[in-house]
């Protein structure tokens, strides 16, 4: 399991040693950047630049390069993420049939904007291009829970739902 913690404290981190045990596993490894940006992520919840700083210097690579992975694949996260991960489908028929308007609802609740984590680590805020489930737009996904056919005034019930958990 990720470690994720949208605030955090200051002080020591003992993460640190185990983000070195990663990048010395792969350190001689022919195309260990990727794995090692994984393991990174898993441990910290996102790579930070301090992250991908040590990982650079870790595998011997231009912080240029790491940054460059790292931006580029949708898999890796440049901002810390919350408990309850939300994605709001924006594809085209989710979005005609109002994902704005639930997207808007969304950040208005959380008081958050998209790429954003509540302060508590609670909820973090994305918006994606397709989740793949058009016949059930408006789409939008809390973790792996899919919410389809919503509306804007159906949100303040779903996130209460995991407020209370």
């Amino acid at each position: 399991m990720s470690t994720n913690n949208c605030c955090c404290g200051s002080g020591v981190d003992e993460r640190e040693p185990k983000l070195q045990e990663i990048i010395a596993k792969y350190r001689d490894t022919k195309g260990a950047l990727i794995p090692v940006l994984h393991e990174a992520q898993e441990l910290y919840g996102y790579l930070p630049m301090h992250v991908q700083k040590k990982v650079a210097e870790g595998l011997n690579l231009s912080l240029a390069e790491v940054y460059g992975v790292v931006t580029f694949y949708t898999q890796f996260s440049l901002s810390p993420k919350g408990k309850y991960k939300i994605q709001v489908c924006m594809g085209t028929a989710c979005y005609v049939k109002g994902a704005g308007d639930i997207l808007d609802k969304i950040k208005q609740n959380l008081c958050i904007e998209v790429g954003e984590c509540t302060e508590d680590g609670m909820f973090s805020l994305e918006a994606c291009r397709c989740i793949g489930a058009c016949g059930l737009a408006p789409v939008i996904t809390i973790n792996e829970d899919v919410y389809g056919r919503i509306v804007a005034d159906d949100i303040k019930g779903i996130l209460d739902k995991y407020k209370e958990k």
